[in-house]
């Protein structure tokens, strides 16, 4: 039954995913052929017009991208190569609070081998299962509290980018009210940080117990509620290190700007003058797009892009190539990622990592 679950929910994803990249595809490619053919195009029928877009658009697409410079190719890359970094760092800081020191060419290898994962498969093997099964061969006594720090991590690392997203909005709040469609994607980046601040404060800091006195004598009624109790425990720790988490946020939001460095090398290098609304687009971007709902963020990231890019009287196909190239900078580092883990599979026990079932007896 859960095998089954896994197939459907990766199914609908990649389902979803396939739609929002047809569309976008086909809508540009259709634009891409009507300007080239200009009053010719409305004499073609339907199956002309679908062929003509087909076979117009995608030369102009691959024009578009051709037009980066190997020069702003590569300090692109190298930005998404610090923020892989920068992450590293920080589950470095988050382990040592439950006494885990991992080293930092083993972080660095397993990381990698997350960022693998996470862009080339799916279901239950993901980046960061991987990175949590990792953490808990580290230790004979703290395995609860190992895999915590990934989803300490995880948690710090949203956070604080929907934060870089709310301040980047505030800071150029004219062109955020400016447009329709960016002060209403501002509200839902409001409403997911609001959320997430909740959950942070609950995990940190807790509180419910308080307001209701017998929440942990339901939550020890639960399945596994021994490990769970601990995970909860286990996250009071960083909420009694305010400067832990200063740190952790300040190195976030460091790794965030390089985020939008990585698509402002890339968009100079294509002619896209939008410098300022890009410390705007960017951080809202991937903010909506790190929502489970495609592989990757696929589809959800390519439409975005278009959509906020487009009222800044950007081409829709430049839009496009730059959406497609910053995600082959994340790609880049995920087949770094793969050789990381072909390399070391035996050397580091990786091959055990990647089938997680065996582990979770231990953990």
């Amino acid at each position: 039954m859960n095998r089954l679950k896994e197939i459907w929910r990766a199914t609908w994803r990649i389902l979803i995913c396939a739609i929002l990249l047809a569309w976008i595809f086909h809508t540009i490619f259709r634009n891409e052929a009507k300007d080239h053919l200009g009053a010719k195009w409305q004499s073609l029928s339907g199956s002309e017009q679908f062929h003509k877009a087909w076979t117009i658009g995608p030369h102009a697409l691959w024009h578009e991208l051709s037009q980066v410079h190997p020069a702003a190719l590569a300090a692109s890359l190298l930005c998404v190569g610090v923020v892989v970094m920068l992450n590293v760092i920080r589950w470095r800081m988050i382990l040592k609070v439950q006494g885990l020191d991992l080293s930092l060419g083993r972080a660095t290898g397993i990381s990698f081998v997350a960022q693998f994962f996470n862009s080339f498969l799916l279901g239950s093997s993901g980046g960061d299962l991987i990175k949590a099964y990792y953490a808990a061969r580290e230790t004979h006594h703290k395995k609860t509290e190992a895999v915590t720090t990934v989803f300490v991590d995880r948690l710090i690392g949203l956070w604080s980018m929907l934060l870089f997203a709310v301040l980047m909005s505030a800071v150029n709040l004219t062109i955020v009210l400016k447009y329709k469609r960016y002060w209403g994607l501002c509200l839902i980046i409001l409403g997911m940080f609001a959320a997430l601040t909740v959950v942070l404060g609950i995990a940190f800091w807790g509180g419910v117990s308080k307001r209701w006195p017998r929440a942990r004598h339901y939550l020890r009624r639960l399945p596994k509620a021994e490990k769970l109790e601990r995970s909860l425990d286990s996250c009071r720790e960083f909420g009694k290190k305010p400067r832990l988490l200063f740190d952790t946020i300040g190195l976030s939001l460091v790794l965030n700007l390089f985020c939008v460095f990585q698509v402002l090398f890339l968009a100079k290098s294509l002619g896209i003058d939008a410098t300022q609304p890009l410390f705007v687009v960017v951080p809202i971007v991937f903010c909506i797009s790190a929502l489970p709902v495609t592989p990757s963020g696929l589809g959800v990231r390519e439409n975005l892009f278009v959509l906020l890019l487009v009222v800044l009287n950007v081409p829709q196909t430049a839009a496009l190539s730059l959406s497609l190239l910053a995600f082959a900078g994340g790609l880049f580092w995920s087949m770094v990622g793969g050789v990381v883990y072909m390399g070391l599979k035996e050397k580091e026990h990786l091959g055990e990592v990647a089938h997680p079932q065996p582990v979770v007896e231990n953990v």
